[in-house]
């Protein structure tokens, strides 16, 4: 055999073989990532059905489809690509822009607070006369794409994390999949949500006393359940953006706050016991709420004066 073809082969065989290593290191990574992301999957699962709640059923899978679409173009076109240029040429800047979106979240979940108490309302809503159905279907698309870029970028960071001393290959592989799994995941789970009540009324109308009881059962729960998830989507935003806050304070070299919320979360895990891991979590969705809750607050209220204002000034 030509010694030339040989060293072709060779390389071949090198490249390969080089091929088949970040695989293996993509495929631990994208596990790796996908634990690690799993808390904001579940606050993104809860956030969305919020913005599906109250159309009707014709219109609730082709919203959903337009935010997946949204959260797909978000994570792959607009995220990944900005990802791997800031991790590698300017990483320092990740947790800053992650912070500006935490602070983002906490404001539309205190906004939702403020209006639950009995605050101002911001915008149209389905509580109002909603003058044409086609714009505001396009608004509460809007919404929850903008809410979705923000955590969509909070799981994209933590797969990045979970990848940043592997190849550019490796990096964009992996978050190309952890971005497709999530995504596909999240707005599957949405949509059985969604059309929970339309599967309660099909088993309702079939014969059969158990079909029966089954489909009245799910017709009477999906309304609180739906009203239990608006609420949760709410908690999830201000935790989620007082957490992002939290950490990307302990990461500027503000380590303070972040060590109160562990050590309160220490000490509920120590003095419960066998629930102490639960507690132990529960306790730190709280501290990090409540961090949401007072800064979302506060940009809340500076964006309502300031729009005010410019109401007066116009």
């Amino acid at each position: 055999m030509p010694s030339g073809l040989v060293a072709l082969l060779d390389d071949v065989s090198v490249i390969a073989r080089a091929a088949a290593a970040s695989l293996d290191d993509v495929g631990v990574g994208v596990a790796k990532a996908g634990t690690k992301a799993a808390g904001v999957v579940i606050d993104d699962a809860a956030v969305t059905p919020g913005y599906v709640t109250g159309f009707t059923p014709d219109r609730e899978l082709p919203i959903i489809w337009k935010i997946a679409k949204g959260s797909f173009r978000n994570k792959l076109l607009i995220l990944l690509p900005i990802a791997l240029l800031l991790s590698a040429f300017l990483p320092q800047a990740i947790t800053p822009i992650l912070m500006i979106g935490g602070l983002y979240l906490a404001f539309e979940g205190a906004e939702k607070v403020i209006e639950k108490i009995g605050g101002e309302k911001h915008g149209e809503t389905l509580e109002d006369p909603v003058e044409d159905i086609a714009t505001f279907e396009k608004t509460r698309v809007s919404g929850a794409i903008r809410t979705d870029l923000i955590l969509s970028a909070e799981i994209m960071a933590i797969a990045l994390a979970e990848v940043a001393e592997g190849t550019l290959f490796a990096r964009a592989v992996t978050l190309a999949l952890v971005g497709i799994a999530i995504t596909v995941a999240v707005y599957g789970a949405v949509a059985l949500i969604v059309k929970m009540d339309d599967v309660g009324l099909h088993l309702a109308k079939k014969p059969g006393a158990g079909a029966q009881a089954t489909g009245r059962m799910l017709l009477k729960a999906m309304p609180v359940v739906l009203k239990l998830l608006g609420s949760v989507g709410t908690l999830a935003m201000l935790w989620v953006g007082g957490g992002i806050i939290l950490h990307g304070l302990e990461e500027l070299g503000l380590p303070q706050p972040a060590h109160v919320a562990h050590d309160i979360q220490h000490a509920l895990e120590a003095a419960t016991g066998p629930l102490g891991p639960v507690a132990g979590w529960l306790a730190y969705a709280v501290a990090s709420a409540l961090v949401g809750l007072v800064l979302g607050g506060l940009v809340a209220m500076v964006v309502h004066l300031f729009a005010k204002a410019r109401g007066k000034a116009h």
